[in-house]
């Protein structure tokens, strides 16, 4: 949580995929220390983020794992930068990098809190409303680069069916759940989806009414990732540039937007009934 000592966000990324190769590789960090003349001890560290990473012992791991040399340019340019605090990233393509970290940070993390003022958060979203959401966001897509984004989106929401699955803490506006996205029936099975959702005893779903008025949401959306031996993060996203977020005063000044706002926002129950009750309207 907030306050805690750790690794810079990108090392702490660079140090999940050096992990996620190792295992795809099928070895041991055993194994991948005696391979190039290290200790486990630092194999480890450097898999969980415990300790600094220098760009030659990072580039001889990558060349163990034969990784491309595109990959591997990205990786070493984030271990140079490692040092620098908060993470920007303008979208490159159809297919952002970032959701890939996004999936990576949400399956190590103890707890999210998200706030969404237009659209039902990714984690709860269905497949034909993540098509529908996007063709109406943009119509320079190939069906075969929105089949990729939504299989890429969808992965997401592996971790709500993980043993150790995060606390979702979610406030919806509830523009969101009232906008028709796709053709009829699409936003009511999304919103009966949602309801499926919120009956997992680690999600906490609640709506911030019309009548609320002002309120700190109106600046967008954003994701607070608590860890459990990690500083926290918040995650922002618009219009295909995300950024991470990791100084204190970030925290903090998110952290008070969040309270603020489930200060407002309804009980659960009232929330899933008022769910409930604008599903059966929809066509």
């Amino acid at each position: 949580m907030a306050g805690k000592a750790g690794a810079p966000v990108r090392q702490r990324r660079v140090a999940t995929e050096l992990r996620a190769m190792r295992v795809k590789a099928g070895l041991t960090c055993a194994q991948v220390a005696q391979a190039i003349g290290v200790s486990t001890t630092k194999i480890s560290r450097m898999e969980t983020g415990d300790r600094g990473m220098y760009v030659e012992d990072v580039a001889t791991l990558l060349g163990l794992y034969r990784v491309p040399a595109k990959r591997r340019a990205e990786l070493l340019d984030l271990v140079r930068e490692g040092a620098t605090r908060n993470w920007h990233q303008a979208p490159k393509g159809t297919l952002p990098q970032s959701w890939e970290d996004v999936i990576r940070f949400e399956a190590d993390a103890a707890a999210l809190a998200n706030f969404e003022p237009l659209v039902i958060p990714g984690l709860f979203q269905t497949p034909e409303y993540m098509r529908a959401m996007t063709l109406g966001i943009t119509d320079e897509i190939t069906e075969a680069e929105l089949d990729l984004l939504v299989r890429t989106r969808m992965s997401r929401q592996a971790i709500l069916a993980k043993r150790s699955a995060p606390d979702l803490n979610v406030i919806i506006y509830e523009v969101a759940l009232r906008c028709p996205v796709g053709e009829p029936g699409v936003m009511r099975r999304q919103l009966r989806h949602l309801l499926a959702c919120a009956d997992r005893p680690n999600v906490n779903l609640r709506v911030l009414p019309f009548a609320t008025g002002a309120h700190p949401g109106l600046e967008g959306p954003f994701v607070i990732i608590d860890f459990p031996d990690q500083p926290s993060l918040v995650y922002l996203e618009h219009r295909g540039n995300t950024t991470f977020l990791e100084e204190e005063k970030h925290l903090k000044a998110t952290r008070m937007a969040w309270r603020r706002l489930s200060a407002k926002a309804m009980a659960k129950d009232d929330s899933l009934r008022l769910v409930a009750s604008i599903a059966e309207d929809m066509p």
